[in-house]
């Protein structure tokens, strides 16, 4: 069986390309509701197979996600949302990109927006968590603590309308009366929200107390944009016609699941609900596929085992450690085995057929770019790609390179364009500082011209910096004998701050803008 090609058995060929033409529709849906931990891309794609027609990711802080960066990992054939730590935040792919709602937490509208245009191109819509009654969400202003706030409710949603393309929603939990939820809801609403989502039971109240289905009647009587009922996977909904009955006793337009999808998935299969050992091997194929964080299969495994967990299986799978593992306890070594020999024959055949492409440059418009990043490591203390340029640039007699600086908004990373000899020359990788970004251009020029950019190993250029040409003017050679260790350290470290200085001292950078470094 090909990675690339694994399709669960219960799959029906066309069921996870989305019908809808244009934005995603709320209208008449059974939707996979936001778990932490639970809602992962295995678990969603999941439920897509199984007849979701909507699913939505596991709560994602707003703090942690602007600082993530975006990557295009070919190997899996996903967009990884990856944080500084290296710890992949939001992973998704194409299957599910027409019907994904990423869920963020937040009690900021700016950083939401930030976060919103970070990821609105890879899903299909955005959601406001402001139901979420846990600890680690509301103490941040966010989840349940926004119900008492609606006027940062309000900024919060008009920002988003307003500032993407893709729907926004918001899921809300009730408020003490009908009266205050439906008048919160009407102001929602006129945020120009696509959907709301309610969960039916108040911030105190847990799973063990009853939802409250008159609440999310009133509401749906309420407004004209799609209501979604939550919070009837205890007392409500143990199959699937269930579903259809939770949605006749809110008066809802579309019924989201929550624990009875965790407890087993295919509680959205219309034909009925396959045994939970089925689909927990449904759960570990994608979940081995898309290279899903060990931990975090072995815990929606636990979920869905309830109280086999004690059991001699439940006891191997909490003992187990990686996913091979995981697949011993299930009798899937095979499976894995195979699984991991096509992701190695994958990412060798990627590497054969791109190493060589990615180091030519190509012309993106007026601009000769490549992908290459700055590694600090990579160069002589004193040395960088930038002084070669300069030397280079005087050499030939030509005007001093011109440094051109973005910043994006998001995430607050930089890309350089230089300009030399009326050609520019751009890494398509962003940087984390603008001096990186500079270094990053000119390592492109370079290269583009055969030119030595100082690295370590590099044989010599012949090019003559700086320092040497000062010492040549002082008469000082090699071999002169000086041993004033204070005049040698100033001679070999102060021209090279001067040549950064040239360039640097005069670079503005605005947000969103260039700005320009000038001779």
């Amino acid at each position: 069986m090909e990675v690339s090609s694994y399709v669960p058995s219960d799959f029906q060929e066309g069921s996870i390309m989305s019908n809808t033409v244009g934005k995603l529709s709320f209208s008449n849906k059974v939707i996979l509701a936001p778990m932490v931990r639970v809602g992962t891309l295995p678990m969603r794609l999941l439920a897509l197979d199984y007849g979701a027609d909507i699913v939505y990711c596991e709560e994602l802080i707003d703090l942690k996600m602007i600082q993530c960066e975006r990557v295009v990992n070919d190997v899996l054939e996903t967009v990884d949302f990856i944080g500084p730590d290296e710890r992949v935040m939001f992973r998704t792919c194409s299957k599910e990109k027409d019907r994904v709602v990423f869920q963020m937490g937040t009690a900021d509208p700016k950083r939401a927006l930030a976060v919103a245009q970070l990821v609105e191109n890879d899903v299909a819509a955005v959601d406001v968590n402001m139901g979420c009654p846990k600890e680690y969400s509301t103490k941040g202003g966010m989840g349940s603590a926004l119900l008492s706030d609606p006027d940062k409710i309000e900024a919060i949603l008009t920002t988003l309308v307003r500032g993407i393309s893709k729907p926004v929603t918001c899921k809300i939990r009730i408020l003490p009366t009908i009266k205050e939820t439906v008048n919160l809801v009407k102001r929602i609403e006129k945020t120009g929200v696509s959907a709301i989502a309610v969960h039916g039971r108040m911030k105190e109240e847990r799973p063990r107390h009853p939802v409250h289905c008159d609440y999310i009647q009133a509401v749906a009587e309420s407004v004209s944009i799609p209501v979604i009922a939550n919070g009837g996977s205890v007392d409500h909904v143990k199959t699937h016609d269930n579903i259809e009955m939770f949605r006749e006793a809110t008066g809802a337009s579309s019924v989201m699941l929550a624990r009875a999808a965790m407890w087993n998935p295919s509680i959205f299969r219309s034909q009925g609900a396959v045994s939970v050992d089925e689909a927990m091997e449904e759960y570990i194929k994608y979940a081995v596929c898309y290279d899903n964080n060990t931990f975090n299969t072995k815990y929606c495994l636990c979920q869905m085992l309830k109280d086999r967990v004690e059991s001699p299986m439940g006891k191997r799978l909490h003992a187990a450690q990686t996913s091979a593992e995981i697949c011993e306890v299930f009798g899937m070594t095979d499976f894995y085995k195979k699984a991991q020999a096509d992701l190695e024959a994958r990412k060798s055949y990627l590497q054969a057929n791109s190493s060589s492409l990615s180091d030519q440059p190509t012309l993106d418009g007026d601009v000769i770019t490549m992908a290459v990043k700055f590694e600090r490591r990579e160069y002589p203390p004193q040395i960088t790609p930038k002084m070669y340029l300069l030397e280079w640039s005087r050499k030939e007699k030509l005007e001093q390179p011109v440094y051109e600086t973005e910043q994006r908004a998001q995430d607050r990373a930089f890309q350089s364009t230089v300009t030399v000899a009326n050609k520019k020359y751009r890494s398509t990788l962003w940087e984390k500082s603008k001096k990186f970004a500079e270094q990053a251009a000119a390592i492109v020029c370079l290269r583009t011209l055969g030119v030595p950019e100082g690295r370590i190993g590099e044989e010599n250029s012949g090019l003559v910096n700086k320092r040497k040409r000062e010492e040549r003017k002082q008469g000082i050679s090699e071999d002169s004998g000086i041993t004033d260790s204070t005049n040698r350290k100033r001679r070999i470290t102060e021209p090279s701050q001067k040549d950064e200085q040239e360039t640097n001292d005069k670079m503005m950078v605005v947000n969103g803008s260039c700005g320009q470094t000038v001779p």
